[in-house]
């Protein structure tokens, strides 16, 4: 059974820093474009940022845009996501999640795999 295991998370301050790290494992993690998704209480899920499996293309989300960076190292099975200058907004729980197909979706329905999640807190 595949899995996958975000970490990182946390409780930090507005105007701080995280890495939140999805660790893969019972796939071959360099034929999935991966993802990173969040949702609030009481929203919807939110397309974050993606990565596609050689790491040559990445997109973000407008709200994190020069904020957040997504990488991936795929001899580590695990990928990444450094976010910087956090906001209150930035508030949720964060998901990553796992794409058989060379550059990724940025809706999560097309995703094959997901995560557990880890919760974000930024406090104001």
């Amino acid at each position: 059974q595949v899995l996958l295991v975000e970490s990182g998370g946390g409780l930090v301050q507005a105007g701080g820093s995280l890495r939140l790290s999805c660790t893969a494992s019972r796939l071959t993690f360099s034929s999935y474009a991966m993802g990173w998704f969040r949702q609030a209480p009481g929203k919807e899920r939110d397309f974050v940022a993606a990565i596609s499996r050689s790491a040559t293309r990445t997109y973000y989300a407008d709200s994190v845009k020069g904020r957040f960076t997504i990488s991936r190292d795929n001899a580590k099975n695990t990928m990444y996501l450094q976010m910087n200058s956090l906001k209150p907004e930035d508030t949720a729980v964060y998901y990553c999640a796992a794409d058989l197909t060379p550059l990724p979706s940025l809706r999560g329905n097309d995703y094959d795999y997901w995560g557990q999640g880890t919760q974000v807190t930024v406090s104001s």
